[in-house]
């Protein structure tokens, strides 16, 4: 059920509802207000578009309030900083012995959770580590696994470059799949889905730049999910990450034991600009 409701003393029966619904789902009725139509509500992607575009938040939808939701004017980065934001984000390779509260991780999560996916399927787990005890718990098993793939010979050729992490490890203490980081965020989808890869990658994207905007660091880390879904594929069931899904990458993040004050300087975007077909 949709659960589409009208309130008809606030609707200033615009249309935008209609309008902006993706799959057709709302029309607007001989009495000048939206209503759902009940053969095309089995469409409903439940984006909520219709409930987010109403300006006098008349609309609700699958017993959504709209006073529930947060109010975008004025609340806004401006251009500026958002080209701040995005072009000062670093990769971080350096982590604070000291955690990230599991309350401020939760609730990164939380907003991380509304990043665009296919179809808006919404399929994407974010399988994380908050605990620091659990994190050196993981990366003892996964240095064990990888040494045990070493010397039992399974270790696939074109990832024969981790014997020379794990050496570190054994030899110095240095974690070169890790960093040192305090916290591990997987994101999965089911394999299924319109776009299980990309899914992953946009809500990793979202995430690492809201840590960004929060003092904490973030890096990919695909060491670890080459570890992971080609060699150590037992730990995705050890980390309760479904059989089904497909593990779209991995970042580690934490509070930073670095600080960076500038941009850097790239040498421009590289555009296949198209004037003509």
């Amino acid at each position: 059920m949709l659960q589409f409701r009208v309130d008809k003393d606030t609707c200033i029966q615009c249309g935008e509802c209609a309008k902006d619904c993706p799959y057709m789902v709302i029309e607007m009725g001989e009495d000048g207000f939206p209503r759902s139509i009940a053969d095309r509500e089995a469409l409903c992607i439940q984006c909520q578009h219709c409930l987010a575009i109403c300006k006098p938040g008349s609309l609700s939808i699958l017993g959504k309030d709209p006073s529930d939701s947060l109010p975008l004017k004025g609340a806004l980065p401006d251009a500026g900083q958002m080209e701040r934001l995005i072009m000062g984000r670093r990769s971080v390779r350096r982590y604070k012995d000291e955690p990230v509260d599991p309350e401020v991780i939760a609730r990164m999560l939380e907003v991380t959770a509304h990043a665009p996916t296919g179809v808006n399927s919404r399929g994407v787990l974010f399988t994380v580590i908050d605990d620091p005890t659990i994190m050196t718990k993981v990366r003892a098993r996964t240095m064990g696994g990888l040494r045990k793939a070493i010397d039992g010979g399974t270790l696939p050729e074109k990832l024969n470059f981790f014997e020379g992490f794990v050496n570190l490890w054994e030899q110095k203490g240095v974690d070169v799949l890790f960093r040192g980081a305090p916290h591990l965020l997987i994101a999965s989808a089911p394999a299924g889905a319109p776009s299980p890869e990309a899914d992953c990658h946009i809500a990793l994207t979202n995430f690492e730049l809201l840590a960004a905007s929060m003092g904490l660091g973030a890096l990919w880390d695909g060491l670890f999910k080459w570890a992971l879904t080609a060699i150590l594929p037992e730990m995705k069931v050890e980390l309760g990450i479904p059989e089904d899904h497909l593990v779209g990458y991995a970042m580690i993040f934490g509070k930073p034991a670095v600080k960076y004050h500038r941009t850097v300087q790239r040498s421009g975007a590289r555009v296949n600009r198209v004037t003509a077909i």
